[in-house]
């Protein structure tokens, strides 16, 4: 667990794990297991992950004293048989989730999994989002991921990095991994 002191001095970083390579949710959830490892509270709330089933929800539910994990989309919106108006819905209440949870402070790392996905459709204000992040309580990181982070998140971000694709077997015809892409 986290020392009172240590929790009361830490300063939040705002990171955003952007580009069009595989690994922003990876890393973010690497960064995850860190954290756990110094005993930090996780919240990780998933933007448009659906209920299905994925490597990382199993394991959260494996260690569950420490981490939550919370899908609140309606899966990738090629795929989701969900109008356009649910998949938004379905963001904004995602949103007032994440607003809840930051302003309880309650976690020492959240990870907002696929929100930059989310305002680069216009399901979100980006100012709005940004106001609620620099509300935060100062000693919560945060961990935004998605492709194509807003101009405005990566200017507010205290760290960014891009993950950029070299090569995919998805280019080659192979079908998404259990335990590698879900």
């Amino acid at each position: 667990m986290i020392e009172k002191s240590e929790k009361d001095s830490r300063e939040g970083l705002l990171i955003n794990i952007t580009g069009n390579g595989k690994g922003k949710t990876t890393s973010a959830l690497g960064t995850c297991m860190r954290a756990l490892g110094w005993g930090w509270q996780v919240s990780i709330i998933q933007f448009i992950k659906n209920k299905q089933e994925n490597g990382e929800k199993r394991f959260a539910a494996t260690i569950a004293e420490n981490l939550e994990m919370v899908q609140c989309g309606l899966g990738l919106t090629h795929n989701s048989r969900a109008s356009d108006a649910q998949h938004i819905e379905a963001a904004r209440n995602a949103w007032e989730k994440a607003k809840s949870h930051l302003r309880a402070g309650k976690a020492d790392l959240m990870v907002f999994d696929e929100l930059n996905i989310v305002l680069k459709l216009g399901w979100l204000d980006v100012d709005d989002v940004i106001n609620a992040l620099r509300k935060r309580p100062k000693r919560v990181h945060v961990i935004i991921t998605g492709r194509n982070a807003p101009d405005k998140l990566i200017a507010a971000s205290d760290l960014v990095s891009e993950i950029k694709e070299i090569k995919h077997p998805y280019k080659s015809g192979i079908k998404a991994r259990k335990g590698i892409e879900y």
